[in-house]
């Protein structure tokens, strides 16, 4: 069991860990280059938001959400 724990550690470690090590050895030469992953994340982030308060505001204009009271059991 203690081989499959650590097989598991050698896999975190040498492959999907490995891409971010390579960002942090950015760090010393430039904190953008070195937080870009950050940043794309934020963008993503960003428009998606974007999106969803434009589809928010697309059904609230044809009326389609139910706005009565008696919509829930429990009100």
């Amino acid at each position: 069991m203690k081989d499959f724990f650590y097989g598991i550690e050698d896999l975190f470690r040498a492959l999907m860990l490995n891409p971010l090590d390579s960002l942090r050895a950015l760090e010393l030469e430039s904190w953008f280059a070195a937080n870009i992953f950050n940043w794309v994340l934020m963008i993503i982030g960003a428009v998606a938001f974007v999106y969803w308060m434009l589809q928010l505001k697309k059904f609230n204009d044809n009326n389609e959400e139910d706005k009565s009271i008696s919509s829930h059991s429990y009100l």
